[in-house]
């Protein structure tokens, strides 16, 4: 009788996998995790985390974040200014997003300025850092920028 054979078989796989499946349900019941230390997070009684210092790094508001108002960029080759260094500069127009005084930094949103870079907020360092001063954010500047320099050398305030 090829059935019974396969009866046989089937019973004894079913047995198998019943006790099996016992002996896995019992090694779950036996472990216990360790108990919780005030060295873990989770502890109610643990240690918090120190109090970070505040960031250096800019940090922008809602109000920081540029409107979409067009901006007028034009290139001047071979043109020079007195902060240059001989070098070729392009101007443009665009809105002072913050002042960095300590690193001597701008960080402009501007247009395109064509044949140099397109339209971008970006950070650029002045030569001299005294062309920060009487800036801020929100002010509508014309700036000079020295190519092979790659920084500010002339920074006017267009409109308060």
């Amino acid at each position: 009788m090829p059935c019974a054979g396969f009866v046989k078989r089937w019973s004894l796989i079913w047995r198998a996998s019943w006790v099996l499946s016992l002996v896995a349900c019992a090694g779950c019941a036996a472990y216990n995790p360790p108990a919780l230390t005030t060295a873990h997070p989770s502890h109610p009684e643990a240690v918090s985390a120190p109090e970070l210092p505040p960031s250096t790094t800019l940090a922008y508001r809602p109000a920081d974040i540029p409107s979409l108002q067009p901006t007028t960029a034009h290139v001047r080759p071979g043109a020079s200014s007195s902060g240059a260094k001989g070098g070729q500069t392009v101007v443009g127009e665009g809105k002072v997003i913050a002042v960095v005084p300590a690193s001597s930094e701008i960080v402009l949103t501007h247009g395109e300025i064509k044949g140099f870079m397109e339209a971008m907020t970006m950070g650029y360092p002045t030569q001299p850092a005294s062309l920060l001063e009487g800036v801020k954010a929100g002010d509508t500047v014309r700036f000079t920028i020295d190519t092979e320099a790659k920084a500010i050398v002339t920074l006017e305030k267009l409109r308060p």
